[in-house]
Parts: structure tokens; sequence; C-alpha cells
């Protein structure tokens, strides 16, 4: 074209500036939407083309929004309307998007395939008002420490013992009392339930389930148990737990001995059970192979006695586990807990205005995985983990851009670095 005369060296110049200070502007955005392109061609999921850039441009948007994030407000950020939104909020089950692969392939690109690794599970509350959104009732809130009105939903995460790690695989909502007592189940019926739904991809990544001490029951480990999946968890701390009998048979008539009296856990017979050390842990831990009276099968226990006197009992159905790796399991499985809180005050969990299940669905799980492409992003950048950190500086990105974009600005060089500078240095 310059040889030609169409277009002069200057304006040919201009506009190579303007595409590399764009590009560069847009950096940080083009490496987020392109890990959300990979998770969804790993995941398998066939998807339209005008749907993968909806739901594309839905997790960026989730992650550039400061403050409340809902229909509204991503109608103002984002590129379609609010009605589009709002439509393929509501039809996205009909376009068949598996979170649970598409947070697996982040998961494992994350972690990477090597590693201790368990399955976690905890409900958490979501504050809700108003009387006609699906299953909205009463449900236990433990920031609060009481029953609170709104919603609840059950939250699946993959925990990586050595990097102490949580990255979240699927929320799926809590019916209400009403539909829990229309369907004849209780919660513990509905938790079992969820994990069945999942249970073939959960398999695959591991058998070991960690949860806290409301699932220690019979009812809940048989639920899971005849699945393939083990329960790690926690005893109450008045727990019937007895010694095993290893001891000669007899060889008399009957069931041979099993159990050899009560563990009291204020007299413990040290020549039964070992010391464990771990890092960080005060106090002193002891393990064996117990028999659990309420679980009706044996267990590995760990008996924390802390510095106060008081303890703890921690277990795992799979005996094969030492006690060291019981305790680390365990005290892994709180990482979903701060999986929660990064959704809730980061990625919108409790900000839809929704009144749909398929919409509620959307945005409980498009929440979680924003946060888990985030966290791939940081890694990879080598950056450390402050989701406050990364969002302002993908806000920033975005507000940077689309002021460019829409003013069609052609850049000089030197004042384009001073501007993107300043512009940048509200972000760390």
């Amino acid at each position: 074209l310059i040889k030609f005369g169409q277009v002069s060296e200057s304006q040919q110049l201009s506009s190579l500036l303007h595409y590399l200070v764009m590009k560069k502007i847009s950096e940080a955005l083009d490496q987020y939407t392109g890990i959300c392109k990979e998770a969804i061609l790993t995941s398998a999921v066939k998807l339209s083309k005008r749907f993968e850039k909806v739901i594309i441009e839905v997790l960026l948007l989730y992650m550039v929004i400061p403050g409340r994030i809902n229909f509204t407000q991503l109608g103002k950020y984002g590129r379609h309307g609010e009605q589009c939104y709002r439509q393929n909020f509501g039809r996205l089950r009909s376009k068949s998007l598996n979170w649970l692969r598409f947070n697996v392939s982040l998961a494992l690109r994350y972690f990477g395939s090597d590693g201790r690794k368990a399955i976690a599970i905890d409900p958490s509350y979501i504050s809700k008002s108003g009387k006609k959104t699906p299953h909205i009732g009463r449900f236990w809130s433990g920031c609060a420490g009481a029953v609170k009105h709104g919603l609840e939903i059950m939250g699946l995460g993959l925990i990586d013992i050595d990097s102490h790690n949580c990255m979240m695989l699927r929320a799926h909502q809590t019916p209400g009392n009403f539909e829990l007592k229309k369907r004849n189940m209780t919660l513990a019926d509905h938790y079992i339930a969820v994990i069945k739904r999942y249970c073939r991809e959960l398999l695959k990544l591991s058998h070991l389930v960690v949860a806290d001490a409301f699932f220690s029951t019979r009812t809940f480990y048989e639920g899971i148990h005849q699945h393939g999946f083990h329960l790690v968890s926690r005893f109450r701390d008045n727990a019937h737990l007895c010694y095993l009998y290893e001891g000669e048979r007899t060889g008399k008539r009957g069931r041979p001995k099993m159990i050899d009296g009560k563990i009291d856990l204020k007299k413990l017979d040290m020549s039964r059970m070992l010391p464990i050390f771990v890092d960080g842990l005060p106090g002193i831990a002891y393990t064996l192979i117990a028999y659990s009276k309420a679980l009706k099968c044996k267990v590995r226990l760990v008996i924390w006695i802390m510095p106060d006197k008081k303890h703890k009992l921690f277990f795992s159905t799979d005996t094969t586990l030492s006690g060291e790796e019981v305790l680390d399991f365990y005290r892994t499985r709180f990482q979903i807990e701060f999986c929660f809180r990064d959704a809730k005050q980061f990625c919108g969990l409790t900000d839809s205005q929704a009144r749909d299940t398929n919409k509620l669905d959307c945005a409980f799980n498009a929440s979680f995985a924003s946060l888990n492409v985030a966290k791939v992003m940081m890694k990879e950048r080598h950056m450390e983990y402050s989701m406050s950190k990364f969002k302002l500086l993908m806000t920033n990105t975005f507000l940077t851009k689309r002021i460019f974009d829409v003013s069609r600005y052609r850049p000089n060089q030197t004042l384009i670095n001073h501007i993107f500078k300043e512009l940048f240095g509200c972000a760390a």
C-alpha cells in the first residue's frame, strides 16, 4: 500500500503503534479468555459458537465487574443486552454445558495429575429475600451460627494435599424443607443423591470424600460407600469407639470376638496405639484402627489431645491410610471455605436476583468457574495469590481497553506509555 501511494508511512506507523498498544493492554484479558476456551475444549463440551462466546464473556465479566454482579450489570458492561444474558442463563441446561468437566480440566491444569487428592463437600448458606424463589427456606448459616431465611448450595471441590489448596467443581442447590418432605427425603439423602449424580466423574479423581462432623453418620457413610467412596471426617467428642480384639481365636461356635472394650479417652491404652507427629500441630496425637459403634465398621482413628487436655477425634473409613494422612486430608478440607469466601466477596456468588432454577444454577457455577480461571491465571503468571489485587488488575485492564475502543484514539507512543502507567498504577 505504501508502494502504490495508498497509505503513507506515518499512517502505517500510527496503525502499528495502535495495534501494539492495544495488544499490550488486552494481554491479561486475552489470557483469561484463552484459559476459558481451552477448558471448554478439553472438557469435551460441544457448544454452538454463539453460546460459547456468551459463556466466555460472562466468565470474564464476573471477574471485571466491580460491586454486585447481576443481569443489569452484565448488560451495562457486556457486549449484549440484559435480556440476552437472562435468556442464555435460562437455556443453559438445554445447551449441555457440563460445569463439572469444565472445572475438572481447570483443576488438573492447576494441580497436575500427580499428588494426593480428595473430594471435599460442604453446604453453604446463600442470603436471599422474597418468597417466590425456588427452594427458598430456612437453612443453617455457619457465619451467623443460626438458621436463616434464604438458599443453600452443596459445594463439591477437589483438594490437593501436597499444595494445600482447593478448586471448586460443582455447586448444586439444596431443595427447601417443603420440597424435601414432598420427595420423602432428608438433607442427608439429598447430599448423597448429589454425590451419586456425579460419582462417575468424581471417582476418576479420588475415592475419598472429606466432610465435617455433620456428615459422620451411618446413613451418609453407607450412602456414599455403596457408590465406591470412603469417608474422612471427624467424630463427636463423645463418640462410642472400641478397641479391636487382637488375641487368638478360640475355635468355638459363633461369631468371632471383634471388640475388646471401649476406648476411655481419659485413660488411653498406649500399647494399642502409635504416636504421630505433624508439623504445626500443638499437643499430642495418636492413631490406631478402632471400631465405630455409630458407623458399624472399622476406622483409622486419630486422637488429638490439645495442650488444654481437650481432644478431637478424626477418622477415615479407608483403614489403609496412615494417621498423618487422615490429619492432612481433614485439615486441608478447610480450603473449600476459602473458595466460598472468595466467590462471595469477588465473584458475585450471592448477587444473583434470578427466580428460576436454571438461572440460579448457572449463576452459582459461573461464579465458581470464574474463580478457578483466576487461580490458574495467577499461577501461570507467577502472581501472589490475592483475589482483590487480581480483580482490580482485571477491572482496570477492561476499562482501559474500553476507553480506547470507544474513543478510537490513535496513540502517541510517549503519551500512551504515560497514560498506561497512570491507569494501571491503581493495581498492584
